[in-house]
């Protein structure tokens, strides 16, 4: 009977220390899986550079078979440090850990699955699991509720660009015409978000004096473009601060508000939970 309870000890361990950063084991885990991250980044990067993998062929595939193993080690940690592995194996950040791991065995397996490995690149999305203190996810909450209360503006906004862009788009169609590379109208419209959006590829340009002109417009015209969803946005983000600054001002802030813990229920995955919390408020599991 004491072998069950040791494995639920060490279980909980390595679960505070995978799943949370307030101890300090906790942390330097944390930091660790940083460093591997970016290393294998710069792993990816480096072995596109021909002259470079040619040279440090060999040194580059040693290193990323030394974090692949590590990422293989700790993603099999986290499906068994868990209670319902299924929540965590088809979990976004679930997902991610599996397929920025897996290339490397299938790789090694099965010829000419080299390109595959570009999906270590997926990586770099494990950043902001780490990076999950209160300080960033109030931010990041903040920004995500004022995209999502702009959502009616913004696309009634993209909308009207678009709508914009098949008008001047067809008028330049039958303006410059196809000996000017205006060859049909999709492609024009091509044109059009391409010249709207400042972005100016080159690869069409109006020759007529017309067509030019109606260029001019259309690129002075992108300009209020590009402001107008940074407005959006930045308008019901203040509007959001304000609404923060305000409940701060009536009711002051307590421990309990901050949430400045990294606590995660290891049987729903839930986090986010208050400082003095004992129980999952999801699903009532001990959160100790």
């Amino acid at each position: 009977m004491s072998m069950p309870k040791e494995n639920s000890y060490w279980r909980a361990k390595l679960h505070d220390i995978i799943y949370e950063a307030d101890t300090p084991a906790g942390k330097l885990f944390d930091v660790v899986l940083l460093v591997l991250i970016l290393a294998s980044i710069l792993l990816v990067m480096l072995e596109s550079v021909e002259y470079i993998d040619l040279q440090y062929h060999d040194a580059l595939y040693v290193g990323e078979w030394i974090i692949t193993v590590f990422f293989s080690i700790e993603y099999i940690l986290r499906v068994i440090t868990v209670k319902k592995p299924f929540k965590y194996i088809f979990s976004f950040y679930g997902i991610i850990d599996f397929l920025s791991t897996i290339p490397m065995y299938i790789s090694f397996i099965f010829a000419g699955s080299h390109a595959l490995i570009t999906l270590r690149a997926l990586r770099l999305l494990r950043v902001f699991r780490i990076l999950k203190l209160a300080r960033y996810l109030g931010a990041s909450n903040q920004l995500r509720d004022s995209i999502i209360a702009s959502r009616v503006k913004i696309f009634v906004f993209l909308f009207a660009v678009l709508v914009t862009s098949i008008i001047f788009g067809t008028i330049m169609y039958l303006v410059e015409g196809e000996e000017n590379g205006f060859t049909n109208i999709p492609k024009s419209v091509y044109w059009c978000i391409v010249t709207l959006t400042t972005v100016g590829f080159g690869d069409i340009a109006p020759q007529t004096a017309l067509g030019q002109f109606i260029t001019t417009i259309i690129m002075i015209l992108g300009y209020g473009i590009i402001a107008v969803p940074t407005g959006i946005v930045s308008a019901e983000y203040s509007k959001n601060m304000k609404k923060d600054d305000d409940t701060i001002g009536k009711v002051p802030p307590t421990p309990k508000a901050l949430h400045l813990n990294t606590k995660q229920c290891s049987n729903c995955l839930k986090n986010n939970h208050d400082d003095d919390a004992e129980f999952c408020k999801s699903c009532g599991s001990d959160l100790n």
